[in-house]
């Protein structure tokens, strides 16, 4: 059977690599063939893998273009939310899979390939129950999971996607919405994060966020 071809979509580079190392060993399952950060598929692939690190969540008017383009195949989402309402609002705007960040690489793979033959995949539906809960308890990933900006640094993957919708230049409420948390919740990221950063003011985190690789990029790598 032929591998899987798979289109990972982000506005990060190191986010899209990290997803791309992250399904390498899985190459004879599931082959990677386009990487695009800021922009959307341009060559026909089985699936779309869009990771929503500092990005619009699958309930935004996004998500839109990239079902309706005829290049990425089946939608499947690659989240830390995994809120039953945000995936039911994901599957109703034409994703085929919803994938919680904390899954194994096992784990991704084994839904990419549902998704490819056919099946809704969500994250009940692979038995992550207690990855589901992990992610809603905070825990951030470890390397089986991918990478983000500023991991070098001591960031987790929450810390570092509000940094990044920081530096992108929303506020507090924008931010909440954006990462389905709660503004007390986005508060003590943002209290976690500026003292591993080292910073005490907004200015200061978006000077060195602009710094460090957390602004959105554009680019394209076919392979």
């Amino acid at each position: 059977m032929n591998p899987v071809t798979v289109a990972i979509v982000n506005d990060y580079d190191v986010v899209v690599r990290g997803v791309d190392a992250m399904l390498r060993p899985h190459v004879d399952r599931v082959r990677v063939v386009e990487l695009d950060i800021g922009t959307e598929p341009s060559s026909p692939v089985d699936v779309a893998l869009y990771d929503t690190f500092a990005q619009a969540q699958a309930d935004a008017d996004d998500i839109d273009a990239l079902v309706a383009n005829p290049m990425t195949g089946k939608v499947v989402v690659y989240s830390w939310n995994t809120q039953p309402a945000l995936v039911r609002k994901a599957l109703e705007r034409g994703c085929a899979g919803y994938v919680a960040k904390s899954a194994t690489a096992e784990e991704l793979v084994r839904a990419l390939e549902r998704v490819a033959a056919g099946e809704t995949v969500t994250p009940g539906t692979l038995d992550m129950e207690a990855s589901a809960q992990q992610v809603a308890a905070g825990a951030a990933p470890d390397d089986d999971h991918g990478r983000w900006p500023g991991q070098e640094h001591g960031l987790s993957a929450r810390e570092a996607e509000i940094l990044g919708l920081i530096t992108q230049g929303l506020t507090n409420d924008d931010i909440a919405a954006r990462a389905y948390l709660s503004i007390n919740t986005v508060k003590s990221y943002i209290r976690s994060a500026y003292a591993k950063i080292g910073v005490t003011r907004r200015p200061q985190a978006v000077r060195w966020g602009m710094e460090h690789g957390m602004l959105p990029t554009k680019g394209r790598e076919l392979r």
